[in-house]
């Protein structure tokens, strides 16, 4: 009989790619999935794993395993929301994934609510990027996700997954103390050609509503810096390298030598609550959304 913590590890292999990928998304060590797969492997006499330079793909027979490991993990998620609800409270495992500055912002005030208030459930987060949180609550790699988009850059949700808004988080300008900007009440799209920029690197949401954003105004932005933190990136502002499309939620206390100035319109981006249509019911789901509504407008505030 095959061992359903060992398809889980198969799955979580297939959805993110490698190993290690796979561990982090469990809150396994990668040790421990490699064990997984290798038990699976004996147990199946079918070879699942094959290693190509220095990562590893799955063979077709691991393909078609892992997709019938989708289906069975589905099935034990509707049976395990049954239960929760006919518990009538939060239990068992939520898994959640948010990103990194609604990580850092939002996410400790939410966690240590739920936590000392329902001490059968065991909540796990990991940090993912926008663009594949929908994917992975989709395929059941996380159960609830904390994602954003931009005004040109709309969320989509695959079929099966639900959404709720849980609020707009504004977005200014961060420039060098003694700046030509920096003594403006606000600035306009217009006023930002020439500038060096200090941005998130290609692929992210943030980096593409700026790029798309200033080239429909008519300008090729400068990307000068392009790093992941916005730590990072309000140290190198501070230094007087450039200027940076800062969020608000989440940031840092700005250092010594830098500015915050208004943009015009002001830039925002909305934040999503996803989760399985399959667990709509499930009480930690809907208590988590719940939560985040409510302690929302005080990070807002902050």
């Amino acid at each position: 009989m095959l061992d359903l913590s060992r398809l889980r590890a198969l799955h979580a292999v297939a959805v993110h790619g490698s190993v290690s990928a796979a561990a982090v998304a469990l809150g396994y060590t990668p040790s421990a999935v490699s064990q997984q797969i290798a038990k699976l492997e004996r147990e199946t006499k079918t070879t699942l794993i094959e290693r190509r330079g220095r990562g590893i793909a799955l063979t077709d027979a691991a393909q078609h395993l892992a997709h019938t490991a989708q289906q069975l993990l589905a099935i034990v998620e509707r049976a395990e929301t049954s239960l929760e609800e006919r518990r009538g409270q939060p239990s068992g495992r939520l898994a959640v994934g948010a990103f990194a500055s609604a990580a850092r912002g939002l996410m400790p005030s939410v966690l240590a609510e739920m936590t000392a208030q329902y001490a059968g459930l065991d909540i796990r987060l990991i940090e993912v990027d926008p663009h594949v949180s929908p994917d992975l609550v989709s395929r059941g790699m996380i159960d609830l996700a904390i994602t954003h988009d931009w005004d040109i850059s709309p969320l989509p949700a695959p079929d099966g997954v639900e959404r709720a808004v849980i609020g707009d988080d504004p977005s200014d300008i961060l420039v060098p103390r003694g700046h030509p900007l920096a003594g403006r009440t606000l600035v306009r799209r217009s006023d930002l050609a020439a500038q060096r920029w200090i941005c998130q690197p290609p692929g992210t949401v943030c980096h593409d509503w700026l790029v798309r954003t200033l080239r429909a105004s008519g300008h090729e932005p400068d990307l000068a810096y392009q790093v992941a933190e916005y730590h990072t990136q309000l140290a190198l502002v501070g230094a007087g390298l450039g200027i940076a499309l800062v969020p608000r939620l989440g940031r840092s206390p700005l250092p010594d030598g830098v500015s915050v100035v208004p943009l015009e319109p002001t830039p925002v981006r909305r934040l999503y609550a996803l989760w399985r249509l399959g667990a709509a019911r499930r009480p930690a789901i809907t208590e988590a959304v719940r939560v985040l509504h409510d302690h929302w407008p005080r990070c807002a505030a902050a």
